[in-house]
C-alpha cells in the first residue's frame, strides 16, 4: 500500500475481506455483517479513502446525488423562482458537493404533497436527502423510508435536524424595537404550516406578553405579495402602530412598499425588522434591519453530515440568529 491515493483494494486487505465485500459495504449494498461493515467503515477512515463517485454510479446503475425536498407554498414555479432561500441552500450545499464530486437532484412539491409522492423521492435517494421547509409529519414519512435524511427546520424527534434558533431569533427582533421606544409592534407571520413560521410566530407571542405590548398580527405566504396584503390590513386596522416584524425579508419587502404607499416613513413613524438576511433585505428601500438565518452554513452541515454515510436518528444541531441593524430601524436624531 504504498500508493499516494488509496483504493478499495487497499480498504479490503486492511479490514480483512474480499474487494466485493468492500464494494458492497462502500456502496451501501445488501450482503455484509455489521461486524464486518465495522471492519470496512474503519479501514476507509485510517486510510482516508475517497470513492470515484463516476465508477460507484455505472457500478451500481444509480447516479449518486444529495437530494433535496422543497415544500413550497403556492405555484412552484413562481414561488421557487422569486424566493432568495433555495438558492442560498443550493449554494451552501454546492460549497461542500464540488469538492466530492456528487450532483445534487431539486424536487418541489406543494404542501398537500401525496404520500406516494414522498414516497417516491425517498425510495429513489442514494447518498441521502436534505429536507427544507418540510412539515415534521412529512419529514417523519420520510425519514421511515429512507434514514439518510437530514432537516433544516425544526421537525419530528427522529429526525435528524440542523435548526436554527428561529424563536429566541424572533423575540430579539422584537426586543430591539421595544428598546429603541416602540410600544405597538405588529406582525407579519409567514404560513400556518411552515415550522419555521410556527417558531418565528410563538417568539414574536412571547416578546409581547414578557414586555406587556398588544398582539397585532396578520398572515402573509412568505412571499412579496403576502406581506404587502397583510402590511395594508395591519395599517387599516390598526393606524397606530410603530413597527412591523416580519417572519421573511421577501414579505418585509412587501410591507415596506405597502407603508410608503400610505405616506407613513421608515424608520420615523414605523420601524421594520425582517427576517433571513437575504437579497431582500439589502435591496429594499430603505434597506432592512433583519434576523440573519446562517442558511448556507447549515445546508453545508447537513450535506456534510450525509456524506459521512452515518446520521444519527434524532441528530441535533442549533444555529444561532443574529440580528444585523440597517436603515429600516436606524435610531431617530434628536
Amino acid at each position: 500500500m504504498s500508493r499516494s491515493k488509496p483504493t478499495i483494494d487497499d480498504v479490503a486487505q486492511v479490514a480483512g475481506v474480499s474487494r466485493a465485500t468492500a464494494s458492497r459495504v462502500i456502496n451501501d449494498a445488501p450482503g455484509a455483517s455489521d461486524p464486518v461493515r465495522a471492519r470496512v467503515h474503519d479501514a476507509v477512515s485510517r486510510l482516508g479513502y475517497r470513492p470515484n463517485q463516476s465508477a460507484r454510479a455505472l457500478a451500481s446503475g444509480r447516479q449518486r446525488a444529495v437530494d433535496v425536498l422543497a415544500v413550497t407554498y403556492g405555484p412552484v414555479e413562481g414561488w421557487l423562482g422569486v424566493h432568495p432561500y433555495y438558492s442560498r441552500v443550493l449554494a451552501g450545499m454546492m460549497s461542500v458537493l464540488e469538492a466530492a464530486e456528487v450532483p445534487v437532484r431539486l424536487h418541489t412539491v406543494n404542501g398537500d404533497a401525496t404520500p406516494d409522492t414522498i414516497d417516491t423521492i425517498a425510495a429513489n435517494a442514494t447518498v441521502g436527502a436534505v429536507l427544507a421547509t418540510v412539515t415534521p409529519t412529512m419529514a417523519a414519512r420520510f425519514h421511515r423510508r429512507c434514514p439518510r435524511a437530514v432537516s433544516l427546520v425544526a421537525t419530528a424527534p427522529s429526525v435528524p435536524a440542523i435548526e436554527a434558533d428561529n424563536t429566541a431569533g424572533a423575540y430579539r427582533a422584537v426586543a430591539h424595537l421595544h428598546a429603541l421606544g416602540r410600544r405597538r409592534i405588529a406582525a407579519i407571520h409567514g404560513p400556518a404550516t411552515n415550522p419555521c413560521a410556527i417558531d418565528r410566530h410563538t417568539g414574536y407571542r412571547r416578546a409581547v406578553d414578557n414586555l406587556g405590548l398588544p398582539n397585532i398580527g396578520a398572515h402573509g405566504d412568505f412571499l412579496r405579495a403576502g406581506g404587502h396584503r397583510a402590511a395594508l390590513r395591519l395599517l387599516d386596522e390598526h393606524p397606530d402602530i410603530d413597527a412591523i416584524f416580519v417572519a421573511c425579508d421577501l414579505m418585509a419587502a412587501g410591507a415596506v412598499q405597502a407603508i410608503t404607499s400610505t405616506g407613513r416613513r421608515i424608520p420615523h413613524d414605523i420601524q421594520v425588522v425582517g427576517f433571513d438576511d437575504s437579497i431582500a433585505a439589502v435591496c429594499a428601500n430603505p434597506p432592512l434591519s433583519t434576523m440573519r438565518l446562517p442558511v448556507e452554513e447549515m445546508a453545508a452541515t447537513a450535506t456534510r453530515l450525509l456524506l459521512t454515510g452515518d446520521v444519527p436518528s434524532g441528530h441535533r444541531q442549533r444555529f444561532t440568529v443574529e440580528l444585523v441593524e440597517r436603515d429600516s430601524t436606524g435610531r431617530l436624531a434628536t
